[in-house]
This record gives C-alpha cells, structure tokens and sequence, in this order.
C-alpha cells in the first residue's frame, strides 16, 4: 500500500513505533516538494520540523514554545498565506526546574488548593452518604485518599490535554501531601508542628497579614511563611479545628484551647483581641528521666535530683512552678518516671499534654481525663450542655483505685481540684505559674479565693499549707553563645518544704532545702529537718550527699 509518504509500509513486521513513525515522515518529506509551501529552503522544500527526542513526549512541537508573536529563536510552524501556526504553550519544567522558593521547597497556590479541598469534601462526603451506617475514622481518610488521588489525576490530565505545563512529581507529591494535610490534618500548620526543632508558634493575623514566628528549642525566634492568606482565613481554619473536638471558636466563644494530632497544645483568641493571635506550644520531650534532667538539660544537680525523686517515691505532693515556658511539663514528666511502675496514676487535664497514658512501658496502667467545654445552652446551674469538668473527673475517679492523682496546670478555682486529690491520696503532682518561689504558695491562696465568697484566706491557707509538701521553682533564660547564636536554658531555683505554722500573719511556713547560688542554681542549704531527712532516708535519699553540697556552698541564702 502506498504511504504517500505520510504512512510508511510495516512489511509484515510490528506497527512502528512514534519516535519510527516520525523519522519516516521526516525523510519522506525531504525527497519531495510541495507546490504549497513558502517561505521554504532554497530548494524549495519546506523547513524542517524540530528534531524529536526518542520516547520524549515532553519535546513534541506543542511542548516547546509559547503562543506570542514572531520574533528571534521562536519555533515556527507551518506557514499557509500570512497565517503561522505556533505552539500553545511555554515549555514544561523538567524534574529539575520545579517551581521552588528559595528555602528549596515547591511552592503551592494556596487558593487552589482551597479550591480542591471543597471539591474533595463535597466528593467523600457524597461517597460517605451512600456507604451509610457507621464508618471508622480510618476508613474515612482512606476514601478521602482516594478522592485525592482521582483529582489529582483528573486535573493532571486536563493540564496536558489543554497544552499547559504538567506538573512534575515533586510538585504533584507536595500536592497531595498539601491537600491530606487540608482535609484531615492542619493544613498549612502541619509542617510546622512536625518540625522537631520548634517549640513555640506564634501566629498573629492583622487584617490581610499573617505574621508567623517560631521559637526554637534554642530560644532562638525566626520567622516563618504565613499560614493563612488573611485573619478570616485563619479564623476559618480555627472554628474547623474547634468544631473537630466539640470546640466551637466563634464570636460568641472567643477563645481556644485543644490539643493538636501528635499532642502539641494550641491556644487562639480572637474578636475579643486586636487581632487574631495563637500560640501553640509542642511537647518534643515526653519520656524524660532524671539522669536526663541532670546530665543533659543540666537543669540541676545528682543531690537535687536525688532529693525530689525520693520525695515522689515517699509520697509527697509536689508544686511545680515558674514562668511560663520555664519546662513545668517536662519536669512533672520527670517527675512521674520515678513513680513505680506498677503504681495506678489517674491525670486530670484541661487538654492532654503530660501523655503518661501513652508511655505504656513506663507507666503500665494509667486512666486520663481531659476537661470538656460546653458547646449548647447554659442551664440553670450556669453551665453548658456537655460540660464535663475536672471537678466531675476527680470525683468520678474515686471508683478507678487510685494510687496517684496528676492535676496537671492550676491557673485559677481548680485549685480545689488539685486539693481534692492531694487530701485524698499520697504523691499528688500538679503545676501553676508563679513569679517566684515564695509567691508560689499566695498565688494559690488567689487562685482558691477565686471560688466565691465562702472560701477565705484562712481556710484557703490552712488547706494549702496541709495538702502541699514541696514547691520546685523553676527559671528560664536566653543566653548567648560564643558564636553569636542563643540557646534557652532552664533550671530549678529553689525547693522549700511547705508546712503549717501559728503565724497569725502567714498560716504557713516554707523552709529552703535548696536555694539559688551565685549562678542563680539551686544548691543544698543544709536545712533539711531531722523528721524529715530521716523519712527520706528510709525511701533511698543519700543524706550525706547533701550535707556535702551545703558544705560546699557555706554562702547559699538561707532566709
């Protein structure tokens, strides 16, 4: 049969392949003229088409140039009259020409993939409405993958149907990965909680500006790139995070607590500040031990270390404080490694972030409870529909045989909380925020007073000054380094053993066991009572380790 030189003979073998077929076409073409071309070689044959790549669709003539005007190193087509055809679109990158920031990451139109993302939702949630009955979470997110798969393709193939620039792989993963994070996790946020070297992120939303900041493990503060496109986006984004919890974040309800996939803590205000602000502090150490506070964080001394965890073993009720961000957390978890492990802890939490209940080789059976807010009409006892309280916690706990009770943070009436369970058991660990070691114990006293009426001064110090056996203070501090970088550094300031006392004035008495030296660092001051000393001792407390220390440091404040 006669090809005419547009489809050349197979001879009996196998069709030929493009890259074949196109080479044929090429040859045929130059062994003959066409009475139609212009503008040919000098031999009147018409101009040669670009050479095309073996098996590279990519270098096709509709890949290679764009739709503009003639001018030099243009690509022409084939010119009939004064019309020139030329291809559509610019060429694609290749898998070395993403488009990048210059941090090296893909950057991504963020409008889009809003876009996707209510195209997405529309779509599993159709898909779910026909599966009816229950579906599990997991299974949930997997259709949802698929979802993503399937647009993901669809719009890839669009793109190179329509003659414009596929995506690359690195492109079309950070996609993907983009869009899971939108429909199931914190969308432009994820990156930024998995970042292992952040500790702090702060976000405040100004109208049309997002303004990121992250505190790093160090202390250093860089910025980072926005997470919304404007404060309504960023609102938005908060009621969907809220509403995933039985949260609500709304004008009527101006603030946030919950705690974050992977246990980071996140705090928001909004409508009722100058502008939309969060915090959100991640937990990068959950399983610390003594020797690691000691030798590693450098946050106080073998004898101090000894001293407290002795104090856990022989039962006593402890108060963490310190500023905020002074590692109160990290040091209730240190704390509880020294709990025996065959000991039944109860936790009670406004959100989840002590996790003892996830270190199961340390801790082997641990029951917590999280706080949750109401979210439906106030009753006429003045709470919400679906409140479930610490107080309510703390009760319902009397029946699960207790031999711990954590009250993690004390900030303001569930002080009584924190109370209950230091008078109803041994070893009771909470935290609250103080300016100093001495305030520790007046902050309380407010916090308690804050009840109503009923709870005096008196009554509130007579039931501290009972329950409380120990305060640790803690102190942070930025430091520079010798090469012009900063680091945070955290350390105990002060222990003081708390009792009751005649005072009229105080109701209470605090004795330093430990007190701050010249470096701010708490060392051993030798007041450690008999009664007591000889009560540690018996639960494994080195006496003469410390009698050494306060030898060592003759010019400890005592007072």
């Amino acid at each position: 049969m006669s090809t005419n030189g547009h489809h050349p003979e197979t001879n009996g073998r196998d069709p030929l392949r493009a890259d074949e077929w196109l080479e044929a076409r090429h040859a045929a073409n130059r062994e003959q003229t066409s009475p139609f071309a212009r503008g040919g070689g000098s031999n009147g044959t018409p101009p040669l088409p670009p050479v095309v790549e073996a098996d590279d669709p990519t270098s096709l003539p509709i890949f290679a140039g764009a739709w503009t005007s003639e001018g030099e190193g243009q690509l022409p087509g084939r010119a009939r009259s004064e019309f020139s055809l030329r291809p559509l679109v610019a060429p694609a990158p290749d898998e070395h020409q993403d488009t990048r920031g210059t941090d090296g990451e893909v950057e991504l139109d963020w409008e889009l993939i809003a876009q996707y993302r209510a195209e997405i939702s529309s779509r599993l949630t159709a898909r779910l409405d026909k599966e009816g009955g229950r579906v599990t979470e997991q299974d949930r997110e997997q259709m949802g993958l698929d979802v993503i798969e399937e647009l993901i393709k669809s719009e890839a193939e669009t793109l190179v149907s329509t003659g414009r620039p596929p995506w690359t792989k690195d492109h079309e993963k950070a996609l993907k990965s983009a869009l899971h994070a939108a429909l199931f996790g914190l969308g432009r946020l994820q990156p930024l909680v998995e970042r292992e070297d952040v500790e702090n992120i702060i976000v405040i939303a100004r109208g049309p500006v997002c303004s990121v900041w992250l505190e790093l493990v160090d202390g250093t503060l860089v910025e980072a790139a926005p997470i919304a496109d404007s404060e309504d986006e960023l609102r938005e984004f908060l009621s969907d995070l809220g509403a995933r919890q039985n949260r609500p974040f709304t004008e009527a309800r101006p603030h946030l607590d919950l705690r974050l996939p992977g246990g980071a803590r996140l705090a928001a205000g909004s409508w009722v500040m100058a502008y939309t602000s969060v915090v959100i502090r991640r937990h990068s150490m959950r399983e610390v031990s003594m020797d690691e506070m000691v030798y590693d964080r450098k946050a106080c001394s073998a004898v101090l270390a000894d001293f407290v965890a002795t104090c856990v073993r022989a039962g006593k009720s402890i108060v963490v404080s310190g500023v905020q961000g002074s590692g109160k957390t990290t040091w209730v978890r240190a704390l509880c490694s020294c709990i025996p492990p065959w000991e039944m802890i109860g936790t009670f939490e406004t959100e989840f972030e002590l996790h003892l209940h996830e270190l199961v080789d340390r801790h082997k059976i641990v029951h917590a409870w999280e706080h949750r807010p109401g979210s439906g009409e106030v009753g006429i006892d003045g709470r919400q529909a679906g409140e479930f309280s610490l107080e309510e916690a703390i009760h319902h706990s009397f029946r699960f045989n207790l031999a711990r009770q954590i009250v993690g943070e004390v900030r303001g009436p569930e002080v009584w909380n924190m109370l209950k369970a230091m008078e109803s058991g041994p070893g009771s660990i909470s935290t609250t925020h103080a300016r100093s070691a001495e305030h520790t114990i007046e902050k309380l006293v407010s916090c308690a007073m804050e009840k109503g009426p009923q709870v005096t001064r008196e009554l509130a110090i007579s039931k501290l000054a009972a329950a409380i056996d120990i305060v640790m203070y803690l102190r942070s501090e930025v430091v520079a380094n010798p090469d012009g970088t900063f680091r945070k550094q955290r350390w105990v300031e002060d222990v003081l053993v708390v009792q009751p006392s005649i005072d009229a004035a105080r109701g209470y008495a605090t004795t330093p066991i430990f007190a701050p030296n010249q470096l701010g660092q708490a060392v051993a001051t030798g007041k450690l009572d008999n009664f007591l000393a000889q009560e540690l001792a018996r639960h494994g407390f080195d006496l003469e380790a410390y009698k050494a220390e306060s030898q060592a440091n003759p010019g400890v404040a005592t007072s």
